[in-house]
């Protein structure tokens, strides 16, 4: 936020701001068409600009900051609806939180706030996600450098880079006393000193964290109501927080006030799945079906069954793949449009090469030459998983003509081997059984509408890397179930 943040740290006389902001109307409101309103906040000397993804901004330099703070980005209605829980953020990931404690001057200081939800959600997750990030920082005593407190509305987490020393927590108490803030956590906080001015039925938000900072951390998380799993860059959906355990009990309380606690937005999803499922069935699978006695089609052939699983799995894998890149390529490209603009226009274009390509390959039906592409896909598909986090750092660092000339050069040589399996199939049928391709395409359509819904469901659930392997799963499994023929 580059708004009432800025006011705060001029305010408290901060000798030098960097303000992050990705939209550059934002920037344009404040700084120009309502400077005179604004107080003209964006003129002073002290103050920079950046219109620009924040984590690309830290990977572009290497400066250290006394105060690291990341304030609310999302509207609280929203937010309590559930309806972020699709969302991407890499804001709030293992991730992120290493590579903003990494930015801090020795004794700085990381804030993030969040909004209050209850049961409390958004704070326990954000506080496992810290603590596994300090812990690959290779810090032996995370609860020394925190610090949790909230207001009636919204909760915010400290970190301090170095440990919280006894005139800091002083300080703290008096802060907190004078604004009526309630003490959640700081290191050898009593359960006595908790839950003091904005009540609530029970200390929900320092029971976690003592729980959380505990030795039985991983039994709290898998036992909670919600799902308070750390978010990870493999699986950056900070805001999900739906649990299938927790889904009948909440159903038992719809009467009672409880409709804001089934995290809407999952839910939609699989109502959305399950659309897909059965229109595709009734649009794609029964007209073939009603067909198949007058193309003189046999159940036991041989080929019908080849032919079922292999475009099945082929459609199902194509689109697995093509999403889990456009979710992971939202770090390096910033925003879900451009993302999804550049991944699939690199796929379908190199796709089509593939395609071109394997027009003469289909010539020579050697076994080597068929396995060829569905051999290439596993690899890169494989490389590109396991080496992510390191891709993506180096693409961070990069300018705009970078990250894009980057991201489109590593989609490329996969888009393209992935262009060739279904072309080569469809010119294996027309030799074999010609009337089979109304079956082959029409099944691989029937797996495309399913897929790109049941593809975020996985990652959601998962994460990326899980995905791609099961699409790569599905790649080898299609490659048992190529037509057959007489094949050298």
């Amino acid at each position: 936020g580059t708004g009432s943040d800025v006011l705060q740290a001029h305010f408290h006389n901060a000798e030098h701001i960097d303000a992050i902001e990705l939209n550059p109307q934002i920037i344009d409101l404040i700084e120009d068409q309502y400077s005179e309103f604004t107080g003209g906040i964006y003129s002073s000397s002290d103050i920079n600009i950046h219109q620009q993804e924040a984590r690309a901004y830290l990977s572009s330099n290497d400066k250290e900051y006394d105060l690291i703070s990341i304030s609310l980005m999302d509207a609280f209605g929203a937010s309590a609806a559930g309806l972020y829980s699709m969302a991407e953020n890499y804001l709030y990931t293992e991730q992120a939180i290493q590579q903003y404690l990494q930015h801090l001057s020795p004794n700085g200081y990381l804030s993030l706030t969040r909004w209050i939800k209850l049961p409390p959600r958004d704070m326990p997750k954000l506080l496992a996600t810290v603590i596994n990030a300090l812990k690959k920082e290779n810090i032996a005593q995370p609860k020394q450098q925190i610090i949790v407190i909230r207001s009636w509305q919204t909760s915010t987490l400290i970190v301090k880079n170095g440990q919280i020393t006894a005139d800091e927590i002083t300080h703290l108490k008096q802060f907190c006393n004078d604004r009526n803030f309630d003490l959640v956590f700081y290191p050898g906080i009593t359960k006595q000193e908790v839950n003091q001015f904005n009540i609530l039925q029970h200390a929900y938000f320092y029971q976690a964290a003592e729980a959380l900072l505990g030795e039985q951390s991983e039994a709290f998380i898998e036992g909670y109501k919600f799902n308070i799993t750390p978010a990870t860059d493999d699986r950056p959906y900070f805001f999900q927080f739906f649990k299938w355990q927790t889904l009948p009990e909440i159903i038992s309380l719809l009467d009672r006030g409880g409709l804001f606690l089934l995290e809407s937005g999952y839910l939609l999803l699989i109502a959305a799945l399950f659309q897909a499922i059965v229109a595709s069935l009734l649009l794609i699978a029964l007209p073939l079906w009603l067909w198949k006695s007058k193309l003189g089609i046999q159940s036991g052939n041989q080929n019908y069954r080849r032919v079922m699983v292999y475009f099945f799995c082929l459609g199902l894998a194509f689109l697995f793949i093509e999403i889990a890149f456009i979710q992971k390529f939202i770090l390096i490209l910033h925003h879900p449009l451009y993302a999804i603009t550049t991944v699939i226009c690199a796929f379908l274009l190199a796709a089509g090469g593939g395609s071109y390509v394997s027009k003469q390959l289909s010539n020579y039906p050697h076994k080597t030459i068929i396995l060829l592409p569905f051999v290439m896909i596993s690899l890169l598909s494989i490389s590109y998983s396991l080496n992510f986090d390191q891709i993506s750092s180096f693409l961070l660092s990069k300018g705009d003509i970078g990250r894009y000339l980057g991201s489109v050069l590593l989609i490329a040589p996969l888009g393209f081997f992935m262009g060739m399996p279904f072309p080569m199939a469809l010119a294996q049928l027309s030799k074999v059984m010609p009337e089979l391709i109304p079956w082959a395409w029409g099944i691989n359509g029937l797996a495309s509408v399913i897929s790109a819904i049941l593809a975020t469901l996985i990652a959601m659930q998962f994460g990326f890397s899980v995905l791609i392997m099961l699409a790569v799963a599905l790649y080898l499994i299609a490659a048992m179930y190529f037509p057959e023929s007489q094949i050298d």
